[in-house]
């Protein structure tokens, strides 16, 4: 991780550096879009490139293609109290604050899951954490008993979620029906939003009977992510929204290089493919669903 807000600079490493290992290195700024958007899910403080990126450098980037604002997203303790300086740093940033799915077991194997929890229900007392996220349900890399402690925090985050009135971030992992299952035993929050949406039709349908957000990354871009379009295409224009989930999730055609939330606009250009909307028209539909989802950046 890298916690540092100071300022760095934003470029990929030239010479020897740049041959050897090209695909650590930040892609090129892509043409910036017509109306402004917000990414709602990235990791400022998640290295995964060969520079150590600050925050002013990661918004100036992204501001200069047409990507105002970030929703800075913790996953456990260190993140989460990181969010909250980054928030207070640049006015760029919202945040939201969690126990990852995850990292849940671990909290628990260690007796540390409530007093966690109790801490990021501290932090998101902050007026600029806008979200609890992000939380759900992961059963790609957890399995056996640490399921039931990934429940159990699912649930409380939710409750934290619905007593302070803030969005719920969800994280699905190969777990749509279980998530959903927990959110109707629960009663969801005012606002869910599904992060880096991997579901099909059946689960867009869903968020469309129940007001939940589908939030599309960069997966959406890739040639195997049909299922995703199909989504996509059936979603409910005021529920979609667009993220990077940086440094992950690369869009299309930089896969497997760092993402930043200046890689916003190649997703945002092919959902438009997707949904035949006009570029300026789908921008401030996005741009809109982002305010309705998380409040006002100002």
């Amino acid at each position: 991780m890298c916690n540092s807000l100071a300022p760095a600079p934003y470029r990929a490493p030239t010479g020897a550096t740049e041959e050897k290992e090209p695909r650590r290195q930040y892609p090129p700024a892509p043409e910036p879009l017509p109306v402004a958007v917000m990414d709602n899910h990235t990791h400022l403080d998640f290295r995964h490139g060969l520079l150590e990126v600050s925050v002013r450098d990661a918004m100036d980037s992204a501001e200069a293609v047409g990507v105002q604002g970030a929703v800075q997203v913790g996953c456990d303790l260190e993140s989460s109290r990181f969010t909250v300086q980054a928030v207070e740093a640049d006015p760029r940033l919202l945040g939201a604050v969690a126990i990852h799915p995850n990292d849940a077991p671990e909290y628990a194997a260690r007796g540390e899951l409530e007093s966690a929890l109790a801490e990021i229900e501290e932090l998101a007392g902050h007026p600029r954490i806008r979200a609890i996220g992000e939380t759900g349900l992961d059963f790609f890399r957890t399995h056996g008993e640490g399921l039931a402690h990934q429940r159990y925090s699912f649930r409380r985050h939710i409750d934290i979620a619905k007593r302070l009135g803030l969005t719920l971030q969800i994280h699905d992992r190969d777990a749509h029906d279980d998530v959903v299952q927990v959110l109707q035993e629960e009663g969801a929050p005012e606002r869910v939003v599904f992060h880096c949406f991997s579901g099909d039709e059946e689960l867009a349908r869903i968020c469309n009977r129940n007001g939940w957000y589908m939030s599309f990354a960069g997966t959406m871009t890739f040639k195997n992510a049909g299922n995703l379009r199909a989504a996509l295409a059936i979603a409910e224009p005021s529920r979609i929204l667009v993220e990077t989930d940086s440094p992950f999730l690369t869009p299309h055609p930089h896969r497997g290089r760092p993402n930043a939330s200046y890689m916003v606009p190649y997703t945002v250009r092919s959902m438009a493919d997707v949904t035949g909307n006009d570029l300026s028209e789908l921008c401030s539909r996005l741009a809109e669903n982002t305010l309705n989802a998380y409040g006002s950046w100002a």
